[in-house]
């Protein structure tokens, strides 16, 4: 029989991007930082910062050296805009990009929206031993990205392998 893995809580951040979203009305925000709770998970922080890729890189950046912060979430600003910069300001920024996240969310995403869904750049990879997920602003991608892929990958105990396993730094606790 496979051992029994207890569940180990990560400390997240979630970063909304987009220039007209409040507290108010940040529903994407919103849904993360809830399904991250409701998940066992720890809100580290949460932010809404303008589309200016700089902007982006300084908050992501900070979370990036912040040992206490496990996971970053980004909502918006993954479309193909003129004002949409979040993959440029977070690929600079990945020691390793995984590739599989945004072709798995584009493949499911298809369902909901068709061929609508080439128009998105979702991504993730990890820095610094920080994982990172870029979803679209739509509260639905959103949900879509957290239930159907990270959800799954940020539990110690999913099998055959998840994410947190290759975080050593929560393992040598």
């Amino acid at each position: 029989m496979a051992e029994q893995r207890q569940f180990i809580p990560l400390p997240i951040a979630v970063l909304t991007v987009s220039d007209s979203r409040t507290e108010d009305n940040d529903t994407s925000g919103r849904a993360l930082v809830e399904r991250l709770q409701a998940a066992g998970h720890t809100l580290h922080e949460k932010a809404i910062v303008r589309d200016d890729i700089y902007a982006i890189r300084a908050i992501v950046s900070r979370w990036i050296a912040d040992p206490a912060v496990s996971v970053v979430l980004t909502t918006g600003g993954t479309g193909v805009t003129g004002r949409d910069g979040t993959p440029e300001a977070i690929s600079v920024l990945l020691d390793k990009q995984l590739d599989g996240f945004g072709e798995m969310f584009r493949v499911l995403s298809y369902d909901q929206i068709k061929t609508s869904t080439l128009q998105s750049r979702a991504l993730a990879g990890v820095a610094n031993a920080t994982y990172l997920f870029c979803m679209p602003g739509s509260t639905g991608a959103c949900t879509l990205a957290w239930d159907a892929l990270i959800n799954q990958q940020l539990d110690y105990r999913n099998r055959p392998c998840n994410l947190v396993e290759l975080m050593p730094r929560l393992l040598e606790k």
